[in-house]
């Protein structure tokens, strides 16, 4: 059975705007169970915001105040999860940066989150000022986390965006361990190595242009291809058929009995090769019954079929019979 989602906790801290630790810790639960049992991501947003704006208000007077920062900063996690389930994670910097107004404010766990998912989304630039801001802020060097951040942000944003300079000024700067900073020195020299052989214009932009001139290529080739099937398929329709047919039959009838020719394949010269006027109605209905049954034949094959009316009867004619003789 589904379980129906729970309903959004009341205040706990007996003053508005301001919420007691066991509040902030139930408003926490609540969105982890939306995020993660109920799949109700813009719900588990929404209640990450209202307790974080909460927190950034102020926590009752006489509170621990690591107990809000960390309940705060789980808070973020949850949200950050929301808005990448949500396909939102461009927001997700802003999103956090709201509820602690600079970077260098920010909890490693958020900032180390920011960093995977950036990068993860091709999109490290997006994280770079915030990351940079973060590890030359003397407060946070003394941090643990931080010789873990720096090595994260020398590989997963330096080093893709080709800051090599920089890259060895936070090896120089950084608390590394000696085989940390032995690892960081040598991908930076491998990133150098492959920079330098890489031509004015790299491979690697020659290769997306490529790709994105032989997309455009292939998607214009498949419209042309869904164009000549249209085109073809109109043409291979049955009432245009007919409409050829009868075209084409009269336009043979025009040749060979016009009586204004004296041509040798006229009916009624000495040796032309004539057709009975039993067999002319016949071939007459026919066409006619043809484009009866062609709703959608052009207005032109109208006037032929009158033509050949008048032509059947100039040929049908006594003037146009052939003589009797003895």
């Amino acid at each position: 059975m589904k379980r129906s989602p729970p309903t959004p906790a009341a205040p706990l801290g007996g003053v508005e705007g301001a919420l007691s630790p066991a509040a902030a810790a139930a408003l926490l639960e609540e969105a982890a169970d939306l995020l993660v049992v109920y799949l109700d991501f813009p719900a588990a947003l929404r209640t990450c915001e209202r307790a974080a704006r909460s927190l950034s208000a102020g926590g009752l007077a006489g509170e621990p105040a690591d107990a809000f920062l960390e309940v705060k900063c789980s808070l973020c996690v949850v949200g950050i999860q929301a808005l990448a389930e949500m396909d939102r994670w461009q927001e997700v910097l802003a999103w956090v940066l709201q509820y602690y107004q600079v970077p260098e404010k920010l909890p490693p766990k958020v900032l180390e989150l920011c960093l995977l998912l950036y990068s993860k989304m091709q999109d490290p630039g997006a994280v770079l000022g915030a990351a940079r801001a973060w590890l030359r802020d003397p407060d946070n060097r003394g941090l643990p986390e931080c010789p873990a951040l720096a090595e994260l942000h020398l590989q997963r944003v330096l080093l893709p965006l080709g800051h090599l300079s920089e890259a060895e000024e936070l090896v120089g700067s950084a608390a590394f361990s000696e085989q940390q900073r032995l690892d960081a020195l040598q991908a930076i020299r491998t990133a150098r190595h492959q920079q330098r052989r890489r031509p004015a214009g790299s491979e690697g932009d020659q290769q997306l242009s490529q790709e994105g001139t032989s997309h455009k290529l292939l998607s214009l080739l498949m419209l042309l291809r869904r164009l000549c099937a249209s085109v073809v398929s109109r043409f291979a329709s049955l009432p245009f058929k007919k409409s050829l047919l009868a075209t084409l039959v009269l336009c043979l009838l025009l040749l060979r009995f016009d009586p204004a020719q004296g041509c040798p394949f006229h009916p009624f010269t000495e040796h032309g090769i004539g057709i009975p006027s039993k067999e002319l109605c016949l071939l007459q209905g026919g066409i006619t019954s043809e484009l009866s049954a062609s709703p959608s034949s052009l207005p032109s094959l109208c006037r032929l079929a009158q033509l050949f009316h008048r032509i059947r009867g100039a040929l049908l004619s006594p003037l146009h019979q052939r003589p009797v003789f003895d």
